[in-house]
């Protein structure tokens, strides 16, 4: 069985105390163990970067960029392997786990551009011989948490803004897949990154409370549920650092009645059920507007989603999902299903009884559509983060527009319509921090910032963008004023400067 390990000073360094298992949620089978590290090994990780940091930070922003250059090439270089062993580890098909890196990259693209992203301002003559200008400057050691449904996409997200303002970054991933992440910190290394600057501590909740309560870091970002995003930004506040959060997710989808329903339709087993439902931009609520629209959307529905082909990573191209992250996933989705089932939704499509010949004690789950689901069911309220749409029947637009509005989750929403008046107004009234219109899941590009509302979003700065170097800076503003040397009939006197 293979043992991983932490990356720490530039090296693979092995864990002193706890582990955890690793499986392959094909197979239901442990495939290696994870060391969970205690606080004191936290402590050091920190105590290292916080050495390294002062020259990385006093190195210009051309030479990070170029750092950043040569990772985008070699992650393009070990594209098939970063795949596999995020399939592996994951569950999701391999070209989501390519989709999952590639989305990741593009941030690191973007941070090529530090040099220009991290220019200051400056004003001339603001007052009688009197400039100013204003620096942008790394915090030092920040940190990122990171969840399990994208192992390469939030770690690059987090940690290629931090390292490219010069900050040395402290990396917590998820212990259920963390392979990806050393693999990428080892990529960094040969990418040119200084030995300290990088530190992959894997554990959990007790090296997340050692993030937290440790003074050297500055900043901690933190992507993953809602109740433990509020009590991260709540203990880091606390500690005086600054926090980012980002958590769950109930996404709205609204279906005019003109709108294409077969482009719909295929939007939704898309947004629905891809990655099995383990996203945070997933549409989980489809909300078609009129009776008639919905019977004809339900008609769409049912025979693509009967048509999904649920199977491992390793089962070809034609393969449309994968199993869910753990056991314990699975039997969430189970008994989230049956409160639909038990307060009266209609199961139009039943992936309960879903069972793959070899794959047995996988953790797979079958596609779930329901009907005629209300707004006090469990299995609207809550995020389910598997492969189950629930339908909510909406008599009018207002209707459908209250109802992303008054739920507490505001991560993404999404309207199919022809009507650009509509799409207009919904676009300026949601209260929901990414919107699509005619596009299911609209996560924005990487020069654009990521980010929710509600409940699903804490903090005042947005992850990707020009937001993520607002958050990994801090900002110096200087005034300055020189003794002049010039005379009142224009020359220069030297004695003045003495």
């Amino acid at each position: 069985m293979e043992q991983l390990s932490h990356w720490i000073d530039g090296k693979h360094v092995k864990g002193s105390g706890r582990s955890a298992d690793v499986y392959n949620p094909a197979t239901g089978e442990v495939q290696a163990q994870v060391p969970l590290a205690t606080k004191s090994e936290l402590d050091a990780a920190v105590a290292s970067a916080e050495k390294a940091q002062p020259a990385w930070g006093a190195t210009n922003p051309q030479r990070r960029a170029r750092v950043m250059m040569e990772f985008v090439r070699l992650i393009n270089r070990d594209m098939e392997k970063l795949a596999e062993a995020l399939s592996r580890e994951h569950g999701k098909t391999i070209p989501d786990a390519k989709g999952d890196v590639q989305r990741g990259l593009e941030v690191i693209e973007f941070c090529i551009g530090a040099p220009h992203l991290l220019k200051g301002e400056f004003t001339d003559s603001a007052g009688p011989g009197i400039d100013m200008y204003s620096m942008k400057q790394p915090l030092g050691v920040v940190a990122g948490i990171t969840p399990f449904n994208f192992p390469a996409m939030i770690p690059l997200w987090k940690m290629g803004p931090a390292l490219s303002c010069g900050n040395a970054f402290i990396l917590k991933p998820s212990e259920r897949d963390p392979s990806v992440p050393l693999m990428l910190a080892e990529l960094l290394k040969e990418a040119g990154l200084p030995d300290g600057i990088l530190q992959v501590v894997n554990g959990d909740k007790e090296v997340v409370d050692a993030i937290l309560d440790n003074e050297t870091v500055q900043a901690v970002g933190f992507v993953g549920s809602t109740p433990i995003a509020a009590y991260i930004y709540e203990r880091g506040c606390a500690n005086g650092k600054r926090v980012q959060c980002f958590g769950g997710a109930k996404n709205h989808m609204i279906i005019m009645p003109d709108a294409d329903m077969d482009k719909a339709a295929d939007a939704l087993v898309g947004a629905g059920y891809g990655a099995a439902g383990e996203r945070c931009m997933a549409v989980s609520v489809a909300v078609p507007v009129g009776e008639e629209t919905a019977d004809r959307l339900i008609e769409k529905l049912v025979p693509r989603i009967e048509k999904l082909k649920v199977g491992p990573y390793t089962g070809g191209d034609d393969v449309d999902y994968g199993p869910v992250v753990t056991a314990a996933a699975k039997e969430n989705i189970a008994r989230l299903v049956q409160s639909g089932i038990d307060a009266g939704a209609e199961l139009v499509v039943d992936g309960r009884d879903f069972s793959l010949q070899g794959y047995e004690d996988g953790f797979f789950v079958g596609p779930h559509l329901f009907d005629r689901v209300t707004p006090d069911m469990d299995i609207y309220r809550k995020e389910i983060f598997g492969p189950v749409l629930s339908t909510v029947r909406a008599g009018s637009y207002e209707e459908a527009l209250g109802l992303a509005m008054d739920h507490e989750y505001g991560n993404g929403t999404a309207i199919f319509t022809r009507d650009g008046d509509a799409a207009r107004d919904f676009a300026n009234r949601v209260n929901v921090g990414m919107v699509g219109i005619n596009v299911p899941i609209p996560v924005p590009l990487a020069y654009h910032t990521f980010g929710g509302w509600k409940k699903s979003g804490f903090g005042d700065l947005n992850q990707h963008g020009t937001d993520a170097f607002k958050f990994y800076t801090r900002t110096k503003t200087v005034t300055s004023r020189w003794p002049s040397g010039i005379k009142d009939g224009g020359e220069f006197n030297f004695k003045a400067m003495d």
